[in-house]
């Protein structure tokens, strides 16, 4: 696995045991990778929705060392 000790979630066989995944852990590999979390909320009475909200946001990390994507370079 790349010279590097296997995470829980990347073992191929079943876990024994609860499954202890620090924290700290965990923010890095979202991090790292980006998570995009998107979800949707009805409100209704008698089956007439009345109310909808919906929620789509990205999760990522940013790099000085990347170039900024947009003309001038410079943060938003």
């Amino acid at each position: 696995m790349h010279g590097r000790e296997p995470v829980p979630w990347e073992t191929p066989e079943p876990l024994s045991g609860p499954l202890g995944v620090p924290l700290v852990d965990l923010l890095d590999r979202v991090l790292a990778t980006g998570v995009v979390v998107s979800g949707d909320l009805v409100i209704a009475i008698a089956d007439v929705p009345l109310v909808r909200l919906s929620l789509h946001a990205l999760l990522s990390s940013v790099s000085e060392r990347v170039p900024a994507p947009w003309a001038d370079g410079g943060p938003l």
